[in-house]
């Protein structure tokens, strides 16, 4: 239980400046991305691994809970505190500590923003791939937390692809070390793959060691428009199964197109229009244009429109223009997004869209789906006003269908936003009881009293 005597060892231990219990300051920390909110007791800004170390060996020894945060920019309550947590905002820690391309690899601290990583490889003609669409202000802990993706996945993998190594505190307050600083390594379990995507349950993450790759000397772009999603989601699975690996193949659904015709965005569309899919090639100068035409050739087929390609920056921006314009056309159909990140085998992604379309139809909600088809991970929005009850109900028992529509296509209730607080009641229906239990037993023994961010992930036990 938190108490006055609680916070004022919290300010011995940082710093009046870095532990603050001002109502205006919890406020600010009080939700993240998902349309709830909750009032810490306090906000603490750690600099270092030792403040860390710290505030969690007091967490423990005081049985208070603690709610890790990023950039807070998640969208299933991640960063969402609980009734008498304390919030531990790690944008203080925001240093990137050694940079060594030589060996292709960077030590940050969790509070670094990842497209600063990317800038800052890009320097010495090298990358960091993954690129979630916050990158520009979500931060390195955050996508460690919730092993964050985006477009480039389908080629280069999501975070947990490029860790090389990690220093953490576990629950109790143990110190913990993973991985190292080669890119072979096997001499220990691999610790660094289990807190990846732990959603700062087990442990929270001081320090990562980076991977990083070559950056491509260019990037060239195709926009494929189709009379139909089955047809686009065809394409889908053609060139998946082709040797050439796009570093992007993003699908736009037939909703997506008609809110760009209704509210702006689709000019340049051909007519007809019903899915679009952005596809990418990158690499060097001589091989890009031959991927491409590879691309085109896998690409072409029932119900193909148009292929338009962009080989400059000025061409590769108009032909992003649909895409760009969508986030602000579905604001216009409802105040209320909910997102549901889904992800289901390749093969099945035909299904799953016209699951989407059919269940949208029964219950009377508009949907708009779009995301990173090459992984078969789809953004499926429930577009709702969140003042009507009646259509709120709707959106609850279409969501609840569309769980099980994954589910019963092999699919999983997460690519890459994570479970959090949202989502951790559908976890059992996807994992067996004797795997929860067992995630049960790692949890306990990481965090024996249960401080690291307490209602997420897992389900609560029966």
């Amino acid at each position: 239980m938190f108490s006055a005597e609680i916070f004022s060892q919290l300010v011995a231990l940082l710093g009046p400046e870095r532990a603050c219990a001002e109502r205006d300051t919890r406020a600010l920390y009080a939700s993240d991305e998902t349309p709830r909110e909750c009032l810490p007791e306090a906000v603490l800004f750690p600099q270092t691994h030792d403040d860390v170390l710290a505030i969690v060996r007091l967490a423990h020894a005081q049985g208070f809970p603690l709610t890790p945060r990023g950039a807070g920019s998640g969208n299933v309550g991640g960063a969402l505190p609980t009734e008498g947590s304390v919030v531990v905002s790690f944008e203080c820690m925001n240093q990137i500590q050694l940079f060594d391309p030589a060996n292709r690899l960077v030590v940050v601290q969790p509070g670094v923003v990842t497209d600063d990583i990317d800038k800052l490889a890009r320097t010495a003609g090298l990358m960091y791939a993954p690129d979630p669409g916050s990158g520009a202000y979500c931060r390195i802990g955050g996508n460690l937390a919730m092993n964050a993706a985006g477009p480039r996945c389908v080629k280069y993998g999501a975070t947990r692809d490029h860790v090389l190594g990690l220093r953490a505190v576990t629950g109790e307050g143990r110190e913990l070390r993973s991985g190292s600083q080669t890119s072979k390594y096997a001499t220990a379990y691999d610790l660094s793959r289990l807190l990846i995507g732990s959603e700062g349950t087990l442990a929270l993450i001081t320090e990562a060691t980076l991977r990083l790759v070559p950056a491509p000397e260019t990037v060239a772009t195709l926009r494929v428009c189709y009379a139909s999603n089955a047809s686009a989601c065809a394409a889908v699975q053609r060139v998946m199964s082709q040797p050439v690996v796009p570093c992007a193949l993003e699908f736009m659904d037939r909703r997506s197109i008609d809110v760009l015709t209704e509210y702006g965005g689709a000019e340049g569309l051909p007519a007809g229009t019903q899915a679009v899919l952005m596809v990418e090639a990158d690499g060097s100068h001589e091989d890009v244009p031959r991927q491409i035409v590879a691309l085109e050739k896998t690409l072409k087929g029932e119900g193909l429109l148009e292929i338009q390609s962009g080989f400059t920056r000025a061409d590769i921006t108009r032909l992003w223009t649909a895409r760009k314009s969508l986030s602000m056309a579905v604001k216009q159909i409802a105040p209320l997004k909910i997102n549901e990140d889904v992800v289901v085998p390749i093969a099945r992604l035909a299904q799953l869209v016209n699951a989407i379309d059919a269940l949208g139809h029964h219950h009377g909600v508009a949907i708009v789906s779009f995301g990173h088809a090459g992984n078969g991970n789809l953004h499926v929005n429930l577009m709702v006003h969140p003042n009507d009850a009646a259509e709120m109900m709707r959106a609850r028992a279409c969501r609840d269908a569309l769980i099980e529509v994954v589910l019963g296509l092999g699919g999983s209730l997460s690519g890459e936003h994570g479970i959090g607080s949202e989502k951790r009641r559908y976890v059992s229906r996807e994992l067996d009881a004797a795997t929860l239990s067992l995630m049960r037993d790692i949890k306990r023994l990481f965090d024996p009293k249960g401080v690291l961010n307490p209602g997420k992930k897992l389900p609560d036990e029966a």
